[in-house]
């Protein structure tokens, strides 16, 4: 596979036998060469569980308090609280359409929030929006009454975090073009409700490794102590 000479100079960059401090983490990330489009921070957290027990999952709700710079679109299932929604927000609010226009196809939504009442019908959707992580679920406050709650901190910056199968947590943090202090607070916020989640079964090092990178850009590591600071 051939690599661009922007990816080769980035990658150079990054010493990866060190470990940076959050605030030197995002100064060297922006100093790589962008593409053309602004790019989305990610943060790469490895926690030192084992998905394969149930007692090791992690699984969650962060709020970034400076939002991850994506337009999020809410698609609210309900019957009930169509007011609701309309005055918080939802881009998509109904019910029968909604489920058909999803059994055919129709993905075009970032969330989805669902009232209990229908809920019987929505669990029918679940080999279509459970891969993809848009299932509605009371843990993360997506399956509710309380639809306008919900729908403002979606849309406010409230993301939805599941360890992986190789107990990575991979979450999106800000945009390059955020300033540096709001992706600090981001990635901070990010790591102390990782800390909340940790599982009681969870033995040894819990935070074991912090990467941050960009969408096209070099992996840069961080140190915990700053992150925790």
């Amino acid at each position: 596979m051939k690599v661009s000479k922007r990816v080769r100079k980035n990658k150079g960059l990054v010493d990866k036998s060190k470990e940076y401090d959050l605030k030197e983490a995002i100064t060297l990330l922006k100093s790589t060469e962008p593409p053309k489009f602004d790019e989305t921070v990610e943060a790469h957290v490895n926690l030192g569980v084992d998905p394969r027990h149930a007692d090791q999952n992690v699984r969650g709700t962060v709020y970034l308090p400076y939002g991850t710079g994506k337009k999020i679109r809410v698609l609210v299932l309900t019957r009930t609280k169509v007011d609701e929604a309309k005055e918080a927000g939802a881009d998509y609010i109904g019910f029968e359409e909604y489920i058909e226009k999803i059994k055919n196809g129709w993905l075009d939504f970032d969330a989805v929030v669902a009232t209990p009442e229908v809920m019987s019908e929505v669990g029918k959707l679940g080999r279509i929006l459970g891969p993809r992580g848009l299932m509605p679920n009371p843990k993360s406050g997506t399956v509710t009454n309380d639809v306008a709650k919900a729908v403002k901190e979606l849309k406010a910056g409230r993301i939805e975090v599941r360890v992986d199968r190789y107990g990575i947590i991979h979450a999106p943090v800000g945009k390059r073009s955020f300033p540096d202090e709001h992706l600090e607070e981001n990635v901070k916020s990010l790591i102390s409700s990782l800390v909340r989640m940790k599982p009681q079964a969870a033995k040894g090092t819990y935070l074991k490794k912090i990467t941050l990178t960009t969408t096209m850009g070099p992996g840069v590591p961080v140190k915990r102590d700053s992150v925790l600071a």
